[in-house]
């Protein structure tokens, strides 16, 4: 009798609490933020000798491993462990698409802020590295907070919402610190830059296949954005309603992820295609590696949320479209990474002309 009256006050003490937390949702937001405030003045202050210059990458590992257990957790693979963060503090992340920028930046960016560590730990350069984490990491912050605010959960955004502000700052601040690294010295001579840019197109078969496959990228990025934008065109009807449904999703990532390709994507093709003609355009190796891990992220969290259980059966990829949506979708992913490896494999082409050996004239007499 005593134990069933010591159960049944714990339960109601325990709901009591849960209901206060519920009805006050700002303490989602200052147990967060204080987290992530002691996180950040703790590594500042004990790794002064290793990370000084760059502590913030230590607390997005942190916030990558929250990220992994969201992840696990909605799809079931852990317990609720973060399930009144998700239920009362971002909802929007049990989303497919949620879901899926979860794992990557549990994943994916983990990885990266490992990588990148290290190198600082050995003062060594994370120039690439960093170009790469730049791009995935804008992309994610260009798709997910609007379609947070324009999709059928801007009804569901908690004051937790806005802690995500600052990271909108985080790309200038990382922008700067990377583009400020020196580069790698160059292996390539005068002599070699001279004569890889004497080659005609026809003389470099991989930069005019690579040409190919951007007009082809580039064609199918501006497809799909008339598609999203309900464009009456019977082949955008038939592929919003056979081929990627997901499109219609009210969720609105996708729609907002087809909209940032056109405008932003399209255009870094068109330049691509401009450098791959005309040698010495020595912007296009950098950016390659920020649109690479830009279009790796998108695509990545795109396929994903097409064919997870979370999506609405209606708006998921037919199983007879399966094929073709995976084979184009994932080309579309390689291709820049392909681009990027091509740019640092043989860079000569890209150079600006070095000045070369002074020549020296017989001296008349």
């Amino acid at each position: 009798m005593i134990l069933s009256e010591e159960s049944g006050r714990a339960s109601l003490e325990k709901e009591q609490c849960s209901w206060a937390m519920k009805d006050d949702p700002l303490g989602v937001v200052w147990m967060s933020a204080l987290i992530l405030g002691l996180l950040f003045l703790a590594i500042y202050s004990l790794s002064r000798s290793d990370i000084y210059y760059d502590p913030l990458y230590a607390v997005f590992s942190f916030t990558s491993v929250v990220d992994l257990l969201i992840a696990l957790q909605e799809d079931g693979y852990m317990g609720s462990f973060m399930a009144f963060y998700t239920k009362e503090g971002e909802p929007y992340l049990r989303t497919a698409h949620g879901v899926f920028i979860c794992y990557w930046d549990g994943i994916v960016h983990y990885l990266l802020y490992l990588a990148m560590a290290g190198a600082i730990r050995k003062r060594k350069r994370y120039r690439n590295l960093g170009l790469y984490w730049l791009g995935s990491f804008v992309m994610s912050i260009l798709v997910f907070l609007p379609g947070n605010i324009l999709g059928k959960y801007n009804s569901e955004i908690r004051p937790s919402f806005f802690l995500t502000i600052p990271y909108l700052l985080v790309p200038c601040w990382a922008g700067l610190r990377v583009f400020n690294q020196t580069q790698a010295p160059s292996c390539c001579t005068p002599n070699m830059v001279e004569e890889e840019q004497r080659k005609g197109l026809l003389q470099r078969p991989v930069d005019l296949a690579l040409i190919i496959y951007l007009i082809f990228a580039a064609f199918f990025t501006f497809f799909r954005g008339l598609v999203v934008l309900d464009c009456p065109m019977d082949a955008c009807f038939v592929y919003i309603y056979q081929y990627e449904p997901y499109l219609r999703d009210p969720v609105a990532y996708p729609k907002v992820q087809m909209l940032v390709n056109m405008f932003y994507v399209l255009p870094f093709y068109g330049l691509a295609i401009y450098a791959l003609i005309f040698p010495g355009c020595s912007w296009l190796p950098d950016w390659t590696l920020v649109f690479a891990g830009a279009i790796g992220q998108a695509q990545f969290s795109h396929m994903g949320a097409s064919m997870h259980l979370r999506t609405p059966f209606t708006y998921r990829v037919p199983e007879d479209a399966w094929a073709s949506f995976f084979v184009c979708n994932l080309l579309y992913a390689l291709g820049p990474h392909l681009l990027a490896y091509r740019c640092l494999w043989s860079p000569a082409f890209f150079l600006r002309p070095l000045p070369g050996p002074p020549a020296h004239h017989e001296k008349q007499h």
